[in-house]
């Protein structure tokens, strides 16, 4: 035996990176919650279902969504700002923060974050 290891491939779920992704967008000024609309809401589900039925705590991350596409990860955050913020800044700072967030704690190359507002919250600042 030679003492070496075999090469190993580490790959983080999807749900892992969502769940990283959606509390760092929470954590930004500006943001009142995660809003998941319809399409957001149907993955989330399932997402949900299937860490249930493997006995897995499911990761509060309605709202976001991971795709991967050759070798690439995009992530899109769906929210809902409070009244106090700049969209495009709040948004840049989503951005910077879920990037920052997944390559930090999951060594994921994040290639695109994705900000879609679907709801300001004219009385909450």
């Amino acid at each position: 035996m030679t003492g070496t290891l075999p090469e190993t491939e580490l790959i983080v779920g999807d749900a892992v990176i969502a769940g990283v992704a959606a509390r760092a967008a929470i954590l930004v000024p500006g943001v009142a919650r995660l809003e998941p609309g319809v399409l957001g809401l149907v993955g989330h589900l399932a997402r949900t279902g299937r860490q249930l039925w493997i006995g897995q705590e499911p990761v509060p991350s309605a709202g976001v969504r991971i795709r991967r596409a050759g070798g690439l990860l995009a992530i899109q955050v769906d929210l809902a700002l409070t009244a106090s913020g700049h969209v495009g800044e709040v948004g840049r700072a989503v951005q910077e923060a879920v990037a920052g967030a997944v390559t930090e704690q999951t060594g994921a190359d994040v290639d695109e974050v994705t900000v879609w507002v679907l709801d300001i919250e004219p009385g909450r600042s």
